[in-house]
Order: structure tokens, then sequence, then C-alpha cells
């Protein structure tokens, strides 16, 4: 049987996150609701008016392709891109065609854990073609009942960075890590909120198949519009199997655009594809070429690109101790990576450790930080940058728990208690007596009273049931208010029925 495979290429175009708009004065504000509130003659394409160029949105595309080990042009210029819809007010887009700010480059995703080679992860560089800058249209809104369409021009004219890639990718899974390590890349740059279901990164997947070792491509068929990680990669998944089953039943595959039906997991077809030409691009004569380099001091541009996600991690794995899938999740916002390398620093000074002890301080850090902290989160539909606590605090925490001085689930309750309130730990174990007992002299009358009080349990382990030490060891705590240390209270148990 004839074994198909898929070539993917991806367009994903990015709102820029500036102050005003790519070619007047109006806001850029993705969140206003009232429509055509943020419009002007510009943007609503009056005659006569002109254009000029947002000067922080040319930064942000350069500063995307230097994040990218792109090259800069010497020379970019705007070109007019004409057709004609309901929400476009000129009849045309002033875009980019051959000369954009941006070409080559690469974006690196990750693959696997590990690539059987080294302790590193398996990689992938995917190859970029460019990134250019351009003029969003407006937002239509259709009413309830289906029989009116509203038009709303308050997007109309918000920067636009489109990002093309080479036909690189070969799988769904490929193509959804490669939006997601964007997106991440775009918020480390604060270029871009990139906020799939607010529609301020949206993705067009390019696919065609062709048989197993075939030198051509397949017919390119596009899928437009995707609005959310879920649906980049099971769009792909949909096309390659009707796109298989078309070309084993003997069938041509057509060249079109493809919509995603997300209810029915299906594509389906929207019109035939255009060409270059059908756009009738020529250069705007309003608008001079640049010279980037001019404009800005890339050298500058450089210097203000952060450490990005992918070093970030391997960063993170040399210095924590820490697995690839951990720090994968510790990376994708900037505010968490900060605040995590922040309660690590904090967590050094309080106690200086052995590299073995270390690491398992750092351990239970991300322990707690990756499952209670980001479910207090997610119940209190909150962000980390929103909650009172501070990394000092959650650090001092996290100390008190290494050091045995109170118990997992005191520091749960303490942890939901200060990540709403801001109180240090101290205050709160202090206040509600939640300091572990962890001297056998302070035990030994609870643990007296618990043999005592079950007789036949303490028989029974004397004839070899170890089993029945946890029955004990859970009386005892129940009898302490869960303060007593459970590791010492099982020693002690032990000593006491060994000597009876």
């Amino acid at each position: 049987m004839v074994k198909y495979l898929p070539t993917i290429g991806l367009e994903i175009h990015i709102e820029l996150k500036t102050k005003t708009k790519m070619f007047c004065g109006c806001l850029n504000d993705s969140e206003e609701r009232h429509p055509n509130v943020n419009v002007c003659p510009i943007c609503l394409a009056h005659p006569g008016v002109l254009p000029v160029i947002n000067q922080e949105a040319v930064a942000a595309v350069l500063k995307l392709g230097l994040a990218l080990d792109a090259k800069i042009a010497s020379v970019s210029k705007f070109d007019r891109k004409n057709y004609f819809y309901p929400d476009l007010p000129k009849g045309y887009q002033i875009s980019q065609y051959d000369q954009p700010l941006v070409e080559g480059g690469y974006l690196e995703i990750y693959l696997a854990e590990k690539n059987n080679v080294n302790d590193l992860p398996l990689t992938k560089k995917i190859r970029l073609r460019r990134v250019h800058l351009e003029e969003d249209a407006g937002r239509l809104n259709h009413s309830d009942d289906g029989k009116n369409t509203y038009v709303d021009f308050n997007r109309a004219g918000v920067p636009l960075a489109e990002l093309v890639t080479e036909p690189d990718i070969a799988s769904a899974l490929e193509a959804r890590r490669f939006a997601e390590e964007l997106r991440a890349i775009l918020r480390y740059l604060a270029i871009a909120n990139a906020d799939m279901e607010k529609g301020e990164m949206r993705c067009e997947v390019n696919i065609s198949l062709a048989s197993e070792g075939s030198r051509e491509l397949g017919t390119k068929v596009e899928i437009k519009n995707l609005n959310s990680f879920r649906a980049v990669e099971q769009s792909i998944e949909y096309e390659i199997k009707r796109q298989t089953e078309i070309l084993e039943g003997g069938g041509k595959i057509m060249h079109e655009t493809r919509g995603w039906d997300e209810p029915k997991g299906v594509t389906v077809s929207q019109r035939s594809k255009e060409e270059a030409h059908d756009y009738r691009y020529f250069p705007e004569p309003d608008l001079l070429p640049l010279k980037p380099s001019e404009l800005f001091p890339l050298e500058a541009l450089k210097v203000a690109v952060p450490e990005l996600p992918f070093a970030k991690r391997l960063r993170f794995m040399k210095e924590f101790g820490l697995k690839f899938g951990e720090v994968d999740s510790l990376v994708w916002e900037p505010e968490t990576a900060v605040y995590f390398e922040q309660v690590i620093s904090e967590l050094d000074s309080f106690q200086p450790a052995s590299t073995k002890h270390r690491e398992k301080r750092i351990k239970l850090a991300y322990n707690y930080f990756n499952s209670d902290l980001k479910g207090l989160i997610a119940a209190q539909l909150t962000a980390l940058k929103d909650s009172k606590m501070d990394s000092h605090d959650f650090a001092h925490l996290i100390d008190f728990v290494d050091k045995n001085m109170i118990s997992s689930a005191a520091a749960k309750a303490v942890l939901a208690e200060m990540f709403v309130t801001g109180v240090d730990p101290e205050g709160i174990i202090k206040e509600k007596n939640l300091f572990q007992i962890s001297d056998g002299k302070d035990l030994s009358a609870a643990i007296e009273k618990i043999i005592a009080a079950n007789p036949e349990v303490a028989e029974n382990y004397k004839k070899g049931k170890e089993g029945v030490l946890q029955f004990l060891v859970g009386q005892v705590m129940k009898e302490t208010n869960g303060r007593a240390n459970p590791e010492v209270v099982l020693e002690q148990i032990k000593a006491a029925l060994k000597n009876n």
C-alpha cells in the first residue's frame, strides 16, 4: 500500500501590542467592547487621508526577527493588497509583498523528553520564510437570527505581524508545538499578548500529501482562521485523513481554501485558493520605503531581546536539576518563570545546602508550585501576578516543610491563606499553632495513651503484623491534631512496643 506523507507550512497572524494602530493615532485596544469607538478618518478610509507608519510596530517585528535569528532587510516597503470585503474599509489592505522587514531564521521546537543520545530533549528546527507587517481588517458581528450583519471597525488598522514558515512541519503535533512556542516567545518579547481565544493570534495551515519517496509535493490545501492550538492540531489530523482517503480511492485533491468546523470536527470547503496575482499587489504610493537599520540601532534591539523560553528551559535543567518536562511547565509564561526563579533564590538564602539537598529543596518547591499553587490559581480564576503572596514568603513556607517544621497538610492550608491574604507563613503557623512536634519527649504521652487504648493492635504488631503500625500512627496524628511528625511517631511507637 502506498504511504502518503504530509508537508505542512504555517501562516500566523499576530496582533501587536502597540499603543496605537498601524497607520493612525487611534487606540489599539483589544478589550474595547463598544463597537466603532476607536476609529478615525484614516482607519475608516475617508477620501484624501494619508497613513503614517507606526514605528513601535516596526520595532516589534524587528525584535521578533532578531529573536528568531532572521535577516533584517536593508530596505523594506509597503504594498497594497487588493481585495473586497465588508470589514476592509479601503477595499485594499496595506501589507508587504516582495520586500518584507524580516526574512529567514528558524524556531526550535521540543518533540520528546530525550533524544536517546544524551540527556537533552529531542528538538527540531523549523525554518522561517518571512515576517512582514500589515494592518488588520475589522470584525463582522452576525445577529442571533442570522438576518443582519454588523461591522465593527475597532480592529481595522491594528498592527498585524504575519509569520510564514517553510514547509518543514511533518505532523499535527509539530504544528501545535510551533504555535505554542511562538506564543511563548511573543510574550517574552512583550510585543503581543497572542491570546488565540481573543483573536490576537490566528493560524492558517497549508498542507499537502505526497506518496513516500516522491520528489514532488502534492496539491496544497489551506485551512483558514484557526483560533486555538487544539484546532490547529485537530484540523491537520482530519485533513491528513481526508486527503489520504481521496488519494487511496484514486481521486484528486482540489487546490482550495477550507474552514474548520469545530463542533463537527471536520474541514469544509470555502472557495478556490487565491494566488498572489489575484490580489494585484503594487507598492503603496503614500508610504516611502524603510531602511530599518537607520530607523533603529539593531544592536540595541538585540540587547533588548531577553533570554527566550528554549534557552531558559535548558538553563533551569542545568541549574535546578529538574527534568525537561518539569521546566517546560514553568517557562510558558515569562511571569511564571521569573517568579519561580525568585523563589529558588530566596530558598537558597534561607539555608546553604549541598548539591543533592538543594535539588531536593528545589523539587519540593516545584511540586508545591506546580500542583497546590496552580490549583489555587485555577480555582480562583485568577493569575499568579494577582496573588498577594510574594516569592520570599512562598520560599519561606517551602523551607519550613523541608525542615519538617510543619506537615504537608498544614503547608497546604497555610499556602491557601498566604495566596489570598499575603500574610507571611510564620505568622499564620504561629497563630494556628501548626508547627510540627518532632521531639520524642513531647510525643511520648500521646503515644503511650494510644497504645494503652488499643491493646489488641499492639499485640498484633508483636505477632509480626507490621501493617497495624499505620493505624497507630494515624491515631497519634489525630490525638495531636495533625501536628506530630509521622516519621518520628513511627519510630517512637516501634520503640515503645519493643520495650513493653
